[in-house]
C-alpha cells in the first residue's frame, strides 16, 4: 500500500526498478505465461482481457487510474475523492462530453457496468467470479531537480465496488451538461499481510488453466471473506487506520495557492463583521457532508444570535429505512475565524455539553482544530462531526458548482437571502417532531 512506482509504457518487464523506483510493469508482470498482455495504465479504467478458464469466461481485474492533477476545482467538483485511511474511494467513470450514447457506451463504463453485476450479487459462485478493482494514482515526484507530474503511481489498495450510480457532469470548458458513473469502492484491509497484497492472486486470475477456486487461493483473506458472507461483510473488510483519525494542522489547510485557499480566505472576508451568517453556511454544508452518508438528513433551522448558548444551528438525522429509522437531532456549531487560527478543546467542549443521549453534534470552522481538541473527542468517544477549513471549502467549491454554475458570489448571496427566514426560537428536540 502506497508504494511509489515508475510507469513507463513501455519499460522492461523484468527490471526490479526504473530511475531509482519501482517498476509497475516488473511488479505487474504474470511469470506464469509467457506472451501475456502488460497490465496497463494508459486511461483512467483499464481492462484486462477475458481469460477463457475451465468453468468459465472472468475478467482477471480492472485498473483503475486518477490523476489528480488534471481534477478541476471551481467549475468541476466531480474529482475522485481518497479517503484510504477510512478505506474509501469514490471514482468516476470514463463517460466524456462528447462521448455518444448512455454511460455504458465507452469500454471502460462497460466493464465496470459488468464488474458491477458480480460485486453485487448475492450467490457466493457469483461473487467469486467478480474482478479486483486495483487502484492507482499518479503521484508527483521531485526527479533530478525537475518536478514531474506524470509517469509515477501510487498504488492504493484493491477494492470492493460498494455502490454504483448514474451522475450528471457538466464539463468545465464547454458548459456542457453529460451523464456518467461514479463508483464508492470499499479499500479491502490488508493488515494481515502487512498492508501487502500478494501478487500471486492477480497472476492466477490471468492463468487459463486455473478455475475461480483456484484463482482465489491468493486472495487476502478479507476479498475470500466477502465473497463468502457478500455485502454484509464490508464494514469488517474495509480498511482501517485508527491513528489517521487525529489529522495535523497542515492536513485541515488548503494547500498554499490552491483554488480552496482562496476561497477558504474569501470565505473569512465575506463574513467578517456578520459571523453570524456563516452559520447558515455551515449548516448547508453540513446538510450536504452528512447527506451523502447514506442516510436522510433534514435541514433544521438557526438559532436566534447571542442567545444560542454553543448551538448555531438544528438538523435531523433519519438512520435506518422509511419503515424502520432512527431520527437523531444535530446540533451544529459553526466558526469563522482567520484561516491559520485553531479551535481549542474547551471550544468543542462547549457544543458536547449540549448534546443529550442520542443527538449529535456537528463543528464546522474556516480553521483548524488543535491536536487536543481532536484527543479529547476520540479519548472520550464524543459523537462530534469536526468539518475543517479544508473540507468546508472543498465542499462550498462543489456547492457552488453544482448550484450555480461555479459561481461562488451568487452563491454567498443565496446564503445571505436566505438568512432571516431561517431563524427560528424552538427547542432543538422539536425537530424529532416534523
Amino acid at each position: 500500500m502506497l508504494e511509489i512506482m515508475r510507469y513507463a509504457q513501455g519499460a522492461s518487464r523484468v527490471e526490479v526498478e526504473l530511475d531509482g523506483y519501482l517498476n509497475y510493469h516488473f511488479m505487474t508482470a504474470a511469470p506464469q505465461v509467457d506472451g501475456t498482455p502488460r497490465l496497463m495504465l494508459e486511461a483512467g479504467i483499464n481492462v484486462a482481457a477475458m481469460v477463457e478458464a475451465p468453468d468459465r469466461r472472468r475478467r482477471p481485474v480492472i485498473s483503475l487510474r486518477s490523476s489528480p492533477w488534471k481534477a478541476g476545482h471551481v467549475t468541476n467538483p466531480w474529482h475522485d475523492e481518497f479517503d484510504l485511511d477510512h478505506g474509501h474511494v469514490r471514482y468516476y467513470g470514463d463517460h466524456k462530453p462528447t462521448t455518444i450514447g448512455l454511460p455504458g457506451a465507452t469500454a471502460g463504463n462497460r466493464a465496470l457496468l459488468d464488474a458491477w453485476a458480480l460485486h453485487a450479487a448475492t450467490d457466493p459462485h457469483e461473487r467469486l467470479q467478480a474482478p479486483p478493482l486495483m487502484i492507482y494514482r499518479a503521484i508527483t515526484v521531485n526527479r533530478g531537480g525537475r518536478t514531474l507530474v506524470k509517469g509515477h503511481v501510487e498504488f492504493c489498495g484493491s477494492a470492493i465496488i460498494e455502490r454504483l450510480e448514474h451522475v450528471v457532469q457538466r464539463d468545465p470548458e464547454s458548459g456542457r451538461s453529460f451523464p456518467n458513473l461514479v463508483l464508492d469502492l470499499a479499500v479491502i484491509d490488508l493488515a494481515d499481510t502487512g498492508d501487502a497484497l500478494d501478487m500471486r492472486w492477480i497472476d492466477d486470475r490471468r492463468h487459463p488453466q486455473l478455475d475461480a477456486e483456484q484463482a482465489a487461493r491468493h486472495a487476502p483473506a478479507a476479498w475470500r471473506r466477502w465473497i463468502r458472507d457478500g455485502r454484509a461483510a464490508i464494514p469488517r473488510v474495509r480498511r482501517r487506520v485508527v491513528s489517521s483519525r487525529v489529522r495535523s494542522a497542515e492536513d485541515q489547510r488548503p494547500a498554499a495557492g490552491s483554488a480552496e485557499a482562496d476561497l477558504l480566505q474569501r470565505l473569512y472576508t465575506h463574513f467578517e463583521g456578520r459571523k453570524h451568517v456563516f452559520e447558515l453556511l455551515a449548516a448547508r454544508v453540513t446538510a450536504q457532508i452528512l447527506g451523502r452518508s447514506g442516510t436522510r438528513y433534514h435541514d433544521g433551522w438557526l438559532t436566534r444570535p447571542g442567545g444560542d448558548g454553543g448551538v448555531d444551528f438544528v438538523g435531523r438525522l433519519d438512520v435506518g429505512t422509511a419503515a424502520n429509522n432512527l431520527p437523531l437531532v444535530v446540533l451544529g456549531q459553526a466558526k469563522c475565524v482567520a484561516p491559520s487560527s485553531s479551535i481549542s478543546p474547551d471550544q468543542v467542549a462547549r457544543v458536547v455539553a449540549r448534546l443529550r443521549r442520542g443527538w449529535i453534534g456537528v463543528f464546522v470552522t474556516t480553521g483548524v482544530f488543535s491536536r487536543q481538541a481532536q484527543v479529547e473527542v476520540i479519548d472520550d468517544q464524543y459523537p462530534l462531526v469536526l468539518i475543517d477549513g479544508k473540507t468546508l471549502a472543498e465542499q462550498v467549491l462543489r456547492m457552488a458548482a453544482a448550484d450555480h454554475n461555479g459561481n461562488l458570489g451568487a452563491l454567498l448571496s443565496s446564503i445571505i437571502g436566505d438568512y432571516d427566514v431561517a431563524i427560528t426560537y424552538r427547542r432543538p428536540d422539536e425537530i424529532l417532531l416534523g
